[in-house]
Order: structure tokens, then sequence, then C-alpha cells
């Protein structure tokens, strides 16, 4: 078999790995995006999932674009129970891929439990900073004229959390703060199955290079 063959029977090995790899972390999500939890002092349409962990894995594994790639699927799987006319899903998938980008393209560059640690964080950040005014220009301005005004959010959320009273309140005392706190939720939990799965992340890695 001639050099370019076995090449050429290598890079087909690694796209089905890929695309294997890919379907299971996208069946993995898909699941724990309906495993729904409500948080106290947030309204009831923000609710914290499970469902970027193994969208972060992915990412560290196969690669960032690849992480946008489950998180894309993850949300069109998602479509046909929507309540919000899919425009929930289209923000889970912006600011998700944000998170995943970020901490992906930084953990390929240092891939390491520290260089994870540090990706983690700065993906967190990078969710709570690009997350304040994409849900100020975008998101809440749909919702308002599409699905609930916005007159009824801000209602609905300072029936439970006394800090809300207009729209820049709404933005930092529910969204930033849900943000950060799915950042460093998703974060720490992987964190801490990091190292069971590391030698896994890394092999996979190394296998789809």
């Amino acid at each position: 078999m001639s050099d370019l063959s076995k090449d050429s029977v290598k890079s087909n090995r690694v796209t089905i790995r890929k695309i294997a790899i890919t379907a299971i972390f996208t069946a993995m999500a898909v699941v724990l995006m309906y495993l729904e939890i409500p948080l106290p002092f947030m309204p009831v349409f923000l609710k914290f999932d499970f469902s970027e962990i193994p969208v972060l894995i992915g990412s560290f594994s196969l690669g960032p674009v690849y992480g946008v790639m489950i998180e894309l699927l993850k949300n069109i799987l998602h479509l046909p129970n929507t309540q919000t006319m899919g425009i929930g899903e289209l923000s889970n998938f912006i600011t998700g891929s944000i998170y995943v980008l970020t901490a992906g393209f930084f953990y390929e560059k240092h891939r390491t439990r520290k260089g994870a640690v540090k990706s983690m964080l700065l993906a967190t950040a990078a969710l709570a900073v690009f997350a304040v005014p994409f849900n100020y220009f975008f998101t809440l301005p749909i919702y308002d004229k599409m699905i609930v005004p916005m007159d009824a959010i801000i209602g609905m959320t300072n029936a439970v959390n006394s800090l809300v009273h207009n729209k820049v309140d709404l933005i930092l005392w529910a969204f930033l703060p849900f943000n950060l706190f799915k950042g460093l939720i998703v974060s720490f939990i992987t964190f801490w199955i990091y190292k069971p799965i590391s030698k896994l992340i890394n092999s996979t890695y190394k296998k789809t290079r």
C-alpha cells in the first residue's frame, strides 16, 4: 500500500472516530439539557442544566470547533421541545459557544491540569462579560416582542429577587449571576472529573490529530 493510500485510510479512521465521539458527547448533552433545575432568586425561565459538561469535554478532547458543533447539535435536537420559539436554544448556542470556544482554544495551547483550570476560569469570565450586552440588546428585546412583555419578565423576576426593578437590574442581578454560576459549576464539576478522564481526553486528542 502506498503512503498516499495509508494516509487516506488513516484520515478516514480519524474522521469516523471524531464523528462517533461527537455523537456520544451530543447524546449526553441532550439528555442533560432536559434535566433542568430552578435556582433561587432567578426567574422561572432561567433554569440551570449540566449539558455544557460533555460539550466542554468534547471541546477539550476534539478541539474547540467540535465543541461548537456539539453545542449546535445539542440545541437543534432540543428544538422540538422548545418553549421559547427557539429563542432560548439560539441564545444557549451562542453563549455556550463562547464558553467552549474560549476554554477549548486556551486548552489547546496548555494541555495540563493547570491549563484546564485556567481555560475554564477564562471561559467563565468570557461568558459572563459577553452575556451582558448580548442579553440586553438581543435576547431580552426578542423575548419582549415575541414571547413575554418586558414588564412581565421584570415582574416575575422581582417576585423572587427584590433587587430587580428594571431591565438593567435584570441583567446585573439575574442574568449576570446566572451565567457566572453556570460557568463556575460546570468548571468545578469538570475539574473533579478531569483526572479520571484526562487519559481518555489526551488519547482521543492525539488520535484525532
